[in-house]
Formats: C-alpha cells, structure tokens, sequence
C-alpha cells in the first residue's frame, strides 16, 4: 500500500479528484476516525451546540437510511474503521449455511441520540460548542483603534 502525501501534508488537501479519493480509501485509522462521524440527535445538538461527532463504540444511535431503518434505538457494538462501516446491535443477517454475522452501517446513515461521554470526549464538545465561538475574532473596534493612535 501506498501511503499518500500531498504538498502540505494534511489529508485531503489535494485539488484533483483522483488525489482527493486515493487520501480517502488509503486514509490511516487516526483520519478516518474523523471521517466516520455521525449527526447528533435534535436533542444532543440543543444541548452541546455541536452538530456532529466521530462514532465509538457504546453510542447508542437511531438508523435514519436503509434497509435497518429504525425507531428504536440500539448500541453500536463495534467501528469497524477498515471497512468504513459500524455495527450495531441487532442489525443482523442470517447466512445461507444459519448463522448470523452483523451487518455494517455507514455512520453518516445513523443518528447518535445517546453519547458515551468521558473526559476526552467532554473535551471535544467543550471545543466544538458553537455558542461559544467569537465571530469578530482578531477584529478590532473603531475605540480600541482610536485608543491605539
């Protein structure tokens, strides 16, 4: 596998399409964390004033598209971050020899509704909070001008 690289050495970066999706699929583990995030809730979204989060595991989320669309919500059992996928508890189907083998669901098709918060996690929705964000940053007022004069 190629380890792709663009100029500045951020993923993603890159102008052409074919760059863009060769970072994409060959994105490390780290990236695609972010990549695989999920919206939140109505709910969480008043709350936190953040609009989404990366999935994790013990989230408990409502499946918005597809197939397993659903009212009910379920924990996700485990993100699968090689597959672009995540599996959730009774999501599954049944092969042709009988067993079952859970089906994986892209996290952008999925609604978090219920957080696994811990220290970090807190941390990150402190950062993201959007009520909190100042949006004359680095502007200066015609007082503070004058004052500097």
């Amino acid at each position: 596998k190629a380890v792709v690289s663009t100029q500045s050495g951020h993923y993603g970066r890159a102008s052409s399409r074919r760059k863009q999706r060769k970072a994409h699929f060959l994105a490390p583990s780290s990236i695609r964390r972010k990549l695989m995030t999920a919206p939140l809730s109505k709910e969480l979204r008043q709350k936190y004033n953040v609009r989404s989060m990366p999935i994790r595991k013990d989230d408990e989320v409502q499946i918005t598209r597809g197939q397993y669309k659903s009212q009910q919500l379920a924990k996700v059992i485990s993100v699968y971050r090689k597959r672009w996928v995540i599996y959730v508890e009774r999501v599954q189907r049944e092969k042709a020899n009988g067993t079952t083998v859970p089906v994986g669901i892209s996290a952008s098709k999925v609604e978090i509704s219920k957080l696994k918060l811990d220290k970090d996690r807190r941390a990150i929705l402190e950062r993201k909070d959007r009520s909190k964000k100042k949006t004359d940053k680095g502007k200066i007022t015609e007082e503070e001008a004058m004052a500097a004069e």
